[in-house]
């Protein structure tokens, strides 16, 4: 299960959705959250479209889409029977103090979708853009915020940082719950008390390794003399090409789609 979590992983290629700016690539995915949250029904159509247009453009493997919603299925699953359960409605079936609705299930089979897409709309920016390359656009996008003092560089720098480590304490885990099964260790069998208290050995060390390799990352940092952002020189300039305007056009017209469509409840 563990290395079915992608989150924060980069792989590496040479498609059109790689080729693209960071930047570009930042503000359509905020774009496309936005519309997702704005969609209603039919516009539903139009950003699956748009989603897995995406994915055929990035080259990315659909099993790896796939692997990235796998670790977040009982997150989904409990969305689903939530909104369900909780939504009032014309009642469909009764027991006991439990009432299905027909608006609780239109309400969960929304919710899940519009949760999916945004899982994989997400991950996807992720999957096709450096963290080098997310922090530059990230910085280059908040550079207004610096006139009221706001720490853009580092902000952006922690952000890609947190993002990064995220396969390695993955690895890190999965590297420890070997070593303590093959230590005799077992984490499938019991209660869920038990299987909680099974996970002490995996957390102590787990933390400790984190703390070390935050320290050992400050360390090399500051060996380098890293200072933060004032008088930082890349070795890769951010540069708008004709591809990146002509993403964000399409994902302009595309969003105000979804405005339109959204207004008169399609």
């Amino acid at each position: 299960m563990l290395k079915d979590i992608t989150l924060g992983q980069f792989f590496p290629g040479d498609s059109v959705v790689h080729r693209l700016d960071p930047r570009t690539k930042l503000i359509l995915t905020f774009v496309y959250i936005v519309a997702l949250f704005l969609a209603v029904t039919y516009t539903y159509g139009i950003m699956f479209v748009v989603l897995v247009v995406s994915i055929l453009l990035s080259k990315i493997k659909i099993k790896t889409i796939l692997r990235s919603i796998k670790p977040l299925v009982i997150i989904i699953l409990f969305t689903f029977i939530l909104n369900m359960l909780f939504t009032q409605g014309t009642p469909v079936v009764k027991l006991w103090f439990i009432t299905i609705t027909v608006e609780g299930i239109k309400m969960a089979v929304n919710m899940i979708i519009r949760l999916i897409m945004l899982i994989v709309g997400t991950f996807l920016l992720t999957y096709t853009t450096s963290p080098i390359a997310l922090t530059d656009g990230l910085e280059n996008l908040m550079n207004p915020l610096k006139k009221i003092k706001v720490p853009v560089h580092e902000l952006s720098m922690m952000m890609s940082i947190a993002l990064r480590m995220i396969p390695t304490l993955i690895e890190e885990t999965d590297k420890i719950i070997s070593a303590q099964k093959a230590r005799g260790a077992d984490f499938d069998s019991g209660n869920l008390i038990r299987r909680a208290k099974a996970m002490l050995p995996i957390l102590v060390p787990l933390f400790i390794s984190a703390f070390r390799r935050a320290d050992e990352l400050a360390v090399a940092m500051e060996s380098r003399c890293y200072h933060g952002g004032e008088g930082r020189t890349r070795m890769k300039r951010l540069k708008m090409m004709g591809r990146d305007v002509t993403a964000l056009i399409l994902g302009a017209v595309i969003f105000a789609a979804v405005i339109v469509m959204s207004s008169y409840g399609l």
